[in-house]
């Protein structure tokens, strides 16, 4: 089967035309156009949503102001939630993976390159439909997980939550889409040698990405197509007043909700866990707690949904099973941490810019994870739920463990997909930036929700500290965009320079440093055996090749 699809793949390939760039860009099925194309709609869907984080922030940076309405607040509130879950981090970590899986498999492409194609598009005009949802009579505006019975049209009269439900439904139909291409392309189209105990690490957090988000997005997929019919159609599966279940909404979208933290944090895991061991220059600690642990991962996210839903009224009983199992996950997540520290214990330590943020995510991420723990605890949820509190865990959690994922990878793959260096003054300058600004923003944040200061309101009273935490929170907020400046700053510099010669400027361990920088259309003309969990260093160093 393995030849079958490699022979298909090579006959199916566009020919480019250097004069029909912008048709090339079109119709392209490379998978390394397609992954540039996931990250340029993410880095676009990226700057939206943040400008909507600062309009917010804006808002509340001090008591009673009016500078938005709450019916303008809500739709900026929902807008920007789901822009950034659904159409900045799942694009660009599946961008990520879909330009690096083939490369790092020792492959010349994904197994259905037109299904890549497919999956893009979808993905990136459900996003553009849920904007158009601003020219059609107003944006969505019941938060970015939609509970029943606000989205339903006698509470949400505007089309909004329609244009939400259709977004959603393309956006869920690529993900599914690409979720079966990585699979297929992991497990048949390794190069010869590579079995899965030799995978990279980012390959097999890729693997059971690809099954998580298989498993999980029908969930959402099935609630959207069923709100459609609640709206368009008079149905009343979530109509309260018409016999539908409001709580139904719930476990659909958080059968859905909570495996989708991991499929947001599973493909950083997996890029930490080659930048740690690139600039520690040592074997990644452990490597088969770290894969191992990953799939325990993904099995226990389904099993941990109703955590979410504590404030819900669903018994002692299932409180406490979902309790306990919302504790349990976080022992897998802990063997990674320590794996990753050993693996730079005793290491040659190269500080640049992409390991300044891996090692920063070790503490952001931690953070994040105890106060989930916390959250795990029926008492400490029903006093904290709907509170600013949930909003700097959320934040310490997918900012500090997927974002900072992402500008690491950023830093260290640049060479690669450009052919060109980033420049690590700016670098670091975009990471001081970067993180003074996000901890000054979310982590005051925890007082804020322990003072009782509800999530979703435009404005409040002048309570004391409200305003004077709010307003810190508000500049931490600016001088994240700043650093955003600074990067975008270095980007447009970088592409205007000169490429560099070496293809392997960090001295890297796995196969895509094999192909050029930039590659080239096909891949690879050949790829060595693999023999290990390091082949592109065995190439380097034949005296001292790894025994795996």
């Amino acid at each position: 089967m393995k030849a079958i699809l490699l022979d298909n793949i090579e006959h199916d390939l566009p020919v480019a035309h250097k004069d029909r760039v912008l048709l090339r860009w079109l119709s392209t099925v490379d998978h390394k156009e397609l992954g540039i194309l996931y990250l340029l709609a993410a880095l676009l869907f990226f700057i939206i949503g943040g400008t909507e984080a600062l309009l917010m922030r804006t808002q509340l940076a001090v008591a009673n102001n009016h500078l938005l309405g709450p019916e303008a607040y809500n739709q900026l509130f929902t807008m920007h939630g789901v822009t950034m879950i659904f159409f900045v981090m799942m694009p660009a970590l599946l961008g990520l993976t879909v330009y690096l899986t083939p490369l790092m498999i020792g492959a010349n492409e994904m197994a259905f390159p037109r299904v890549n194609a497919f999956s893009f598009w979808m993905t990136f005009f459900g996003g553009l439909l849920l904007y158009f949802s601003f020219a059609a009579g107003g944006a969505p505006n019941a938060g970015w997980f939609n509970y029943a019975p606000l989205n339903q049209s006698q509470y949400s009269t505007s089309p909004g939550i329609n244009y939400y439900a259709m977004g959603l439904l393309l956006g869920g139909i690529g993900s599914v889409t690409t979720g079966i291409n990585i699979v297929v392309t992991i497990l048949k189209l390794r190069v010869k040698g590579m079995t899965l105990k030799r995978l990279p690490l980012f390959v097999w957090m890729a693997l059971v990405n690809g099954f998580l988000i298989i498993a999980a997005l029908p969930s959402l997929n099935a609630a959207l197509s069923m709100l459609l019919l609640d709206r368009l159609l008079d149905a009343h599966f979530f109509n309260t007043t018409s016999g539908g279940s409001a709580l139904l909404w719930q476990h659909l979208f958080w059968m859905f909700g909570h495996p989708e933290v991991y499929i947001l944090i599973l493909p950083a895991f997996g890029i930490y866990s080659e930048v740690f061991q690139v600039f520690s220059q040592k074997k990644i600690f452990g490597y088969a707690f770290v894969a191992a642990s990953s799939v325990a991962i993904g099995l226990l996210s389904f099993g941990v949904w109703a955590h979410h839903m504590f404030a819900a009224g669903l018994g002692n009983t299932m409180n406490s099973f979902f309790g306990a199992s919302s504790m349990l996950i976080g022992i897998p997540t802990g063997i990674k941490i320590f794996n990753w520290i050993a693996t730079m214990y005793g290491g040659r330590i190269r500080l640049t810019t992409s390991m300044l943020f891996a090692v920063a995510f070790l503490i952001e991420f931690t953070i994040g994870g105890l106060t989930g723990i916390a959250f795990s605890i029926v008492p400490i949820d029903w006093q904290l739920t709907d509170s600013y509190y949930v909003v700097a865990h959320l934040h310490y959690v997918i900012l500090g463990g997927s974002l900072f994922g992402l500008f690491s990878a950023l830093f260290y793959w640049f060479p690669k997909i450009s052919g060109r260096m980033l420049n690590e003054k700016l670098g670091k300058w975009f990471f001081w930036l970067f993180v003074a600004g996000f901890n000054l923003t979310f982590f005051l944040q925890h007082f804020l929700g322990l003072m009782g200061m509800p999530r979703r309101v435009y404005t409040y009273q002048n309570i004391p500290y409200y305003t004077l935490l709010n307003l810190l929170s508000t500049a931490g907020a600016y001088l994240m965009a700043a650093a955003v400046m600074v990067l975008l700053y270095n980007i447009y510099k970088t592409v205007k320079g000169e490429k560099i010669k070496n293809k392997d400027p960090w001295n890297a361990f796995t196969l895509e440093w094999y192909a050029d920088s930039p590659p080239c259309q096909k891949n690879f003309e050949n790829v060595p055996v693999v023999t290990s969990r390091r082949p592109f260093y065995d190439l380097k160093n034949l005296e001292k090749r790894d025994v795996d």
